[in-house]
């Protein structure tokens, strides 16, 4: 066999790779679900605990006949994506303007590593005293958790800047936005957008969290209310909605890096294999 003949099967493998992991995801999606189905019918668990599969799939369908239900997904989504965009500025700006001045990083570093590990959900009491129990309430969570995913990575981007590049910038009198622009910028961009799919899947926990403790609109609150009203298979009906999200959140973030990183040369290499 030649050369190109093994190169070309192994780029046909390398092709297939992809769909294969696909047919292995839904390969073991459709056992839980066999699994979720058969275990409380074969009496293995109580259905007051856990309803069939197909039970969940009915209550779902009959919540997204109403109203409340698409308001509620429709709540969930601005309070995610809008908490999420204000993290991403913040973060990215403060990042490049911190990380940009080594005097004010150091003297930032230490209040940084004290304030990043709070929990969100700690800040909950002082959340409900400022905003009572609305939807500022838990944007103010979501917004909290997801700054410090973006702002730590942009801090790595940042720093990560060749010196040599970085001293030529500025022997050359670059002005700070385009040094900002054509230094640091193309170097903390992957950063960048580690920091939003770190902070994409973040931002839906705690804006799910929020409406669950705090009872803000949205589909953790209608789950609040499904499990204190007994009505199990809408409770689970509503998880499986969040978890679909949460699949889409991440496919969304991936895709999006790789658009915007097309250039870089890890997202080149995968796109070859």
């Amino acid at each position: 066999m030649t050369a190109a003949g093994a190169s070309g099967r192994g780029a046909g493998r390398r092709r297939h790779r992809p769909s294969s992991a696909w047919g292995l995801g839904l390969l073991g999606l459709a056992g839980l679900m066999a699994a979720v189905e058969l275990a409380p019918r074969a009496g293995l668990v109580q259905r007051r605990y856990l309803p069939p599969f197909s039970t969940m799939v009915s209550s779902l369908a009959d919540q997204a006949g109403t109203g409340a239900f698409w308001r509620a997904l429709l709540d969930t989504l601005r309070g995610w994506a809008t908490g999420l965009a204000i993290a991403l500025a913040a973060g990215v700006v403060l990042g490049i303007a911190i990380g940009g001045v080594p005097l004010l990083r150091a003297a930032l570093a230490s209040t940084i590593e004290f304030l990043r590990p709070i929990p969100s959900v700690a800040l909950i009491p002082l959340a409900v005293l400022l905003y009572g129990t609305g939807a500022r309430s838990t944007l103010l969570l979501v917004v909290y958790a997801s700054f410090w995913q973006v702002l730590v990575q942009v801090l790595y981007g940042v720093r990560d800047v060749d010196p040599v590049a970085r001293e030529t910038a500025r022997s050359y009198r670059f002005r700070t936005l385009t040094r900002v622009r054509t230094v640091i910028w193309p170097t903390a961009l992957p950063y960048v957008m580690t920091g939003f799919r770190l902070g994409a899947a973040v931002a839906l926990i705690l804006e799910i969290t929020g409406e669950l403790v705090i009872g803000s609109p949205g589909l953790g609150e209608r789950i609040a209310v499904a499990q204190t009203s007994g009505a199990v298979d809408a409770m689970y009906a509503l998880v499986i909605v969040v978890g679909l999200i949460g699949v889409a959140v991440n496919l969304l973030a991936r895709a999006t890096e790789r658009r915007v990183l097309r250039w870089h040369p890890s997202v080149r290499r995968e796109a070859v294999a």
